[in-house]
């Protein structure tokens, strides 16, 4: 039997590449199977060198809020490529979207742009220890900050996939000085600062998971952080590089009232192109230099093309129905989610915060990681491959979110309550 130009694409991949892939979930290892090359999108679809045509709800992992393609962003980007990709110098556009994400975001008096999500989040680690002359960092087990050396730390998103306890070529005495605690347990939380307070200069979390699966914040949670870092001088850092601008325009931080020194953000901020942000009150963020000590740099920060995507998206973000529309949206493919599973008799939690949802198979509640890692996995890859084949494409993870964009149309939602349907009994018939 001859090869799908998938198969062909991954044998490729696979003899210049490390596992054939730049980002170790694309591998399919948790799933099974050969990832599909894709050659395009569209709104909510992606299709494959084959031809096939999926509804997206991976959305590029979450950047796009707006859909593959959306005009607002392709106009802006055209524009933007005829007068270069790159200068390394500052250009009017970054100021603009700073301007906005100052505007939106709830904690953020100054901004600086970088070119990833772990980017944005080291960056922070090294201002918040500047800022405070203490070493020690607090994490939450199953959250996934980037694949910086001190948060690799029980982490969760690819390194959870893969079952990898963290990872070789981080040194013990770095990971000495970051301490893993259980998400949403504030009881664990006061212990550690009982014990070690002076020592912690920054506890850094999802505010709401998105890298052990969806799970939101157990009530109190967020302000019990709030309080305690504020009674031991300690820097809150949020990692809203998935909520922010996904969950609310200000992020998490605006859906719970709760405001952090520092904020990490990235995907949607470059509407699909590569770029992270980190910012905060203005007395901290003016120690980065040039104006203080602390030194972080980037050569590409600030990318003309990422800055003009990101203000097309944002600027689509900002009418009043969008987040009615997402929430909408995201609550009908949860329906869909529940219903197809009762109706065949399979266990499903579904977590969903706004546009973005988990369905674990396991029929108890998941509030953190050792629930998280109770959920069936195996179903799971059976109900991803199902899916897979009536043209729906999930995350090739347990552990991840699925993204609902604007693009999203009702018979995208139809279509893919009616395949859960036949994925769920296919899988309860076996």
């Amino acid at each position: 039997m001859s090869m799908t130009r998938s198969e062909q694409a991954w044998q490729a991949a696979q003899a210049v590449l490390p596992g054939g892939v730049d980002s170790p979930v694309r591998a399919y290892r948790a799933v099974g199977g050969t990832p599909p090359f894709i050659a395009r999108g569209a709104g909510a679809h992606i299709i494959d060198v084959d031809g096939n045509d999926y509804v997206d709800y991976v959305c590029s992992w979450g950047p796009l809020i707006a859909g593959h393609a959306h005009p607002s962003v392709v106009a802006r980007l055209r524009v933007a490529i005829e007068d270069g990709t790159s200068y390394g110098a500052p250009t009017e556009a970054e100021t603009e979207l700073a301007k906005l994400v100052v505007e939106m975001v709830p904690s953020i008096d100054l901004v600086r742009f970088v070119n990833s999500g772990t980017e944005a989040t080291m960056s922070a680690i090294r201002l918040a220890r500047g800022a405070t002359g203490r070493n020690r960092i607090v994490k939450f087990t199953g959250c996934y900050h980037g694949h910086a050396d001190s948060l690799l730390v029980s982490a969760g998103s690819g390194v959870l996939t893969l079952g990898i306890p963290g990872s070789p070529g981080v040194t013990s005495a770095t990971a000495s000085e970051t301490v893993s605690l259980p998400y949403n347990s504030l009881e664990s939380v006061r212990s550690a600062f009982e014990s070690i307070g002076e020592e912690i200069a920054a506890v850094i979390v999802e505010p709401v998971a998105g890298n052990m699966g969806v799970i939101p914040p157990a009530e109190g949670f967020l302000h019990g952080l709030r309080e305690i870092t504020q009674q031991y001088g300690t820097l809150l850092i949020f990692d809203e590089v998935i909520t922010g601008f996904r969950v609310a325009p200000g992020g998490a931080q605006e859906l719970y009232g709760v405001t952090p020194d520092l904020t990490c953000l990235g995907k949607i901020i470059g509407g699909g192109l590569p770029v992270g942000a980190f910012g905060g009150r203005r007395n901290l963020m003016e120690r980065l230099a040039p104006l203080g000590p602390v030194y972080q740099a980037g050569t590409l920060a600030g990318n003309p093309l990422a800055m003009q995507a990101g203000l097309a998206t944002l600027e689509l973000l900002r009418d009043d129905t969008a987040y009615e529309t997402l929430d909408a949206r995201g609550a009908q493919l949860q329906s869909g989610m529940e219903a197809a599973a009762s109706a065949a008799g399979l266990p499903l939690t579904v977590n969903r915060v706004g546009s973005m949802l988990t369905g674990f198979f396991v029929d108890e509640p998941v509030t953190d990681y050792a629930s998280a890692t109770a959920a069936d996995t195996e179903r799971y890859a059976r109900y991803h491959s199902e899916m897979r084949q009536r043209g729906v494409y999930l995350a090739p993870s347990q552990f991840e979110s699925a993204f609902v964009s604007l693009a999203h149309t009702d018979a995208d939602l139809d279509k893919t309550a009616a395949a859960a349907n036949e994925a769920m009994r296919a899988i309860a018939d076996d």
